[in-house]
């Protein structure tokens, strides 16, 4: 490997997506070297030579250098410090970037946020190449388009990388892995390298927030929005106010919230934070089922919504009613019980009643979804009475967080493998597949017995776990879609007059 030839194609890569500008072009160089304990940069031959690698196959060229010179150890961590380091060289500091981002805003919003999205993929942050090996696609259901990710992208630690993290003192800074101080942080083992990681300054309602993408999204421009404050999770009115005020600042962008409570809520509790984009769901497409009123709050549209989970739909070119609306629904959840159901508000002082909500701005209203939520459990459902049941944890176990919620399934990443396996078993050239699959194999080897074969396989086979993914939201409405259900719901409904 010419490491100054791999250097210098990395430069040009970063000229050409306006990372810098040619008069950087020693500086950067040489903060580059430096980082690889070379002492001087020499001259490289690639005038006039076409340059068909992108910026992170150059960068795993270096790092892969930076191995075999034993300037970094080969593991997971330590590649990433050095690959984050390097992009780090070619990024201006946070003032200059926000400069830029207002600049734009002034102009558009939807300019500032596609400059601050095309930084964010071009300094590597945003893994592009990673995520391009995730397996994507849409299906047809009777609530619309579900999206179905089968994640590939997140690599695997291996048993080396674990025992290192493993003998490591632990630290608490930054206190989590959405504090702003994991800006510019070079990271170390066992918490991600952010050397290259960047935020945009956001004002919300007189307190500060921060813009940042997700560096493994899962839809365009899939965003997060986290408070300054290292702060629980909390579903208030706060969190409506929030939700509408950045969508008045971003009318292109829905923003939502995971739900504050363990079981419901996402990965991360400890740190207040929202996640948005500029995408469109299939639940941001459901069509109204049945519309009704609150009578103390006439200035806003009620309605439920068809989807296989229990959303309320509140519309009004009016954010402050729309805000007084939501915490009064939100208020009366949380202290609401149904025996009939299974809902209760609480067992002794634990709350098991929240919402997860999304806000978003369509011509002249504000919509704000409230999708119900509960956390309970039982002994026959350990894991959450309104969670995915057994019959479909061979699909999908985790929690079903705001993502899910809104129609992307985000899939575990031992499905590549084993949806194929449940293929040749079906198509009778394979003679077992995991224990889990075996029912479900069974019953598309008898559903499709007269159709299945080679050609159609992978379409059933993508179908059919959609359909799963479908049950899934099913099992976490707390409201069925039955005749059972939809008498409850129209309880609560009729209670919050």
């Amino acid at each position: 490997m010419n490491i100054y030839e791999v250097i210098r194609k990395l430069i040009n890569k970063a000229v050409d997506a306006r990372l810098i500008e040619k008069e950087d072009e020693v500086y950067v160089s040489n903060r580059i070297i430096a980082l690889l304990g070379i002492e001087e940069m020499k001259a490289a031959e690639t005038a006039g030579e076409v340059n068909n690698e992108d910026i992170p196959e150059l960068l795993e060229k270096i790092v892969k250098y930076g191995c075999e010179k034993g300037i970094i150890e080969d593991i997971f961590d330590e590649r990433e410090i050095l690959s984050s380091s390097i992009m780090d060289c070619f990024i201006d500091k946070p003032s200059v970037i926000n400069k830029h981002f207002y600049e734009r805003y002034k102009e558009n919003p939807e300019r500032a946020t596609e400059y601050f999205y095309d930084l964010s993929k071009n300094s590597n942050y945003i893994q592009s190449k990673r995520i391009g090996k995730n397996i994507n696609y849409k299906a047809s259901t009777e609530y619309g388009e579900l999206d179905i990710t089968i994640n590939l992208s997140k690599p695997e630690k291996n048993p080396k990388d674990i025992i290192k993290e493993g003998k490591l003192k632990s630290t608490n800074y930054p206190k989590c892995l959405l504090c702003i101080e994991n800006e510019g942080y070079a990271g170390r083992i066992g918490h991600p390298a952010r050397a290259n990681h960047r935020m945009i300054r956001i004002d919300l309602l007189k307190e500060q927030w921060y813009l940042q993408y997700s560096p493994y999204s899962y839809y365009n421009e899939h965003c997060i929005v986290l408070s300054k404050e290292h702060r629980d999770m909390k579903i208030d009115r706060q969190s409506f106010s929030s939700l509408l005020a950045f969508v008045e600042l971003f009318p292109h962008y829905f923003l939502g919230s995971n739900a504050d409570l363990p079981i419901v809520g996402g990965s991360i509790l400890s740190h207040d934070h929202y996640q948005g984009g500029r995408y469109e769901f299939a639940m941001a497409k459901a069509e109204e089922e049945c519309k009704f009123k609150i009578d103390r709050f006439p200035e806003v549209q009620c309605a439920v919504i068809k989807w296989p989970m229990s959303v309320i739909r509140l519309k009004s070119a009016n954010i402050a009613s729309l805000v007084d609306t939501a915490e009064h629904i939100l208020n009366s959840w949380r202290r609401y019980n149904d025996e009939s159901v299974d809902i209760y508000a609480y067992t002794k002082e634990v709350p098991h009643n929240t919402i997860t909500p999304i806000a978003r701005k369509k011509n002249n209203f504000f919509e704000l979804d409230l999708v119900l939520r509960n956390n309970r459990t039982s002994k026959d459902h350990p894991l959450g009475i309104f969670h995915p049941r057994e019959d479909v944890h061979h699909i999908k176990k985790e929690n079903i967080g705001l993502i899910e919620v809104m129609g992307l399934a985000v899939l575990p990443a031992r499905l590549k493998t084993e949806l194929k396996d449940v293929g040749e078993y079906l198509l009778g050239h394979k003679d077992n597949i995991a224990e889990y699959h075996k029912n479900w194999a069974e019953e598309l080897k008898e559903r499709y017995r007269e159709k299945l074969n080679s050609d159609n396989l992978e379409e059933i086979i993508r179908k059919e776990t959609a359909a799963k993914f479908k049950r899934v939201l099913e099992d976490a409405a707390v409201f069925k879609r039955d005749e059972r259900g939809r008498k409850a719901f129209k309880r609560f409904i009729e209670s919050l007059n």
